[in-house]
């Protein structure tokens, strides 16, 4: 028999914690799943799991999505209503070193969670793509009307594998699913790998940064807390198809399934150079700059158009960039100076 529990994979990650973190406030019973793999260091996923772990609600499942016949049988046993599916082996540049990781995680994870949606009546699967999938494309904003065939990293390929592979599902077994494409997400408890945590480490270290195109980058910054406020939104609006949806003018993010591609950004995208000196001004000392080429796999601007997230749930950004990155801020000295004693 169904109950009412959401499954969120990737509970222990960043969005993932965040996710779990408000439904739970909102009364919502969550099973949080997560390998905790050493992607980047355990204890930082360890220290979001303590907080989650306090709540009644929650229960911590801790398994590989990958592994066919545990989550064949974790569905089995809650046949979850909703399924916020976040987990995934994240990076563009990690997957020119480990490209196998991306078909475990992300190609073979994701169909086992799309085969226990399929047996145990989920109604909807709201899962995570990327701005990656965009690619090559270079017309700004990047909306979920463009073409998406040129990734340029196998992390992007992976991430609109998972949209093909969603609307097949959708398409065949009529399970309702909104792919989720974020853009830069940063703030508390954010991740070790990505640019905000690694410029505001090594400022406070007195370490260079490294500024790839020399630094002429722009990215659609996105709060963590707006990127969390669209998916609890979206929870209880399962897409129901669109009757108007033709063959003849495929529109890319929508189908005649019930099946919906979303941008999730800040609508604004901020130049690499404004972000570190705001990080500069936060924690009161300059920043060693590097410069360097561009890397294989990355773009040097991401821009979101938010125009359907926007008509269908009346989703608008409320965090500024300089309001995002001092709660940011704030959060990494109280988290490096207890747990790992940075210098102040």
């Amino acid at each position: 028999m169904t109950d009412d529990t959401i499954l969120v994979t990737g509970a222990a990650g960043f969005i993932g914690f965040h996710v779990a973190k408000r439904l739970l406030s909102s009364g919502r019973k969550v099973v949080g799943l997560d390998v905790v793999n050493d992607y980047y260091d355990p204890a930082l996923k360890e220290a979001r799991l303590d907080v989650l772990k306090r709540q009644p609600c929650f229960t911590f499942a801790k398994s590989d999505l990958a592994d066919r016949a545990a989550t064949r049988a974790l569905f089995a046993q809650h046949r979850f209503p909703v399924v916020v599916h976040l987990a995934a082996q994240a990076g563009v540049r990690y997957s020119l070193e480990n490209p196998h990781a991306y078909a475990d995680a992300n190609i073979e994870g994701f169909l086992n969670v799309l085969e226990g949606c399929r047996h145990h009546g989920c109604r909807h699967l709201l899962f995570a793509s990327s701005s990656s999938v965009y690619g090559a494309n270079t017309k700004l904003p990047f909306s979920v009307k463009d073409n998406v065939d040129h990734p340029i990293s196998l992390y992007a390929a992976s991430k609109k594998a998972n949209e093909l592979m969603a609307h097949a599902y959708s398409h065949l077994y009529q399970i309702p699913a909104t792919g989720l494409r974020f853009f830069t997400v940063y703030g508390p408890w954010g991740r070790p790998d990505m640019a905000m945590f690694i410029f505001a480490k090594a400022i406070l270290e007195g370490k260079p940064i490294k500024l790839f195109n020399g630094g002429n980058m722009r990215r659609d910054f996105t709060y963590v807390e707006d990127v969390v406020e669209a998916i609890e939104r979206l929870i209880d609006r399962a897409p129901p198809g669109d009757a108007t949806w033709s063959g003849d003018r495929p529109d890319p993010s929508s189908s005649a399934a019930p099946w919906k591609i979303y941008n999730v950004g800040n609508n604004r995208p901020e130049e690499l150079m404004h972000v570190v000196a705001l990080l500069e001004k936060e924690f009161g000392r300059p920043a060693i700059k590097e410069m360097l080429p561009m890397q294989p796999g990355d773009v040097p601007a991401t821009y979101a158009d938010i125009d359907d997230l926007t008509n269908d749930i009346g989703f608008a950004p409320a965090t500024s960039i300089e309001d995002g990155i001092a709660r940011f801020s704030k959060w990494f000295r109280e988290y490096h100076e207890t747990v790992q004693g940075m210098p102040r």
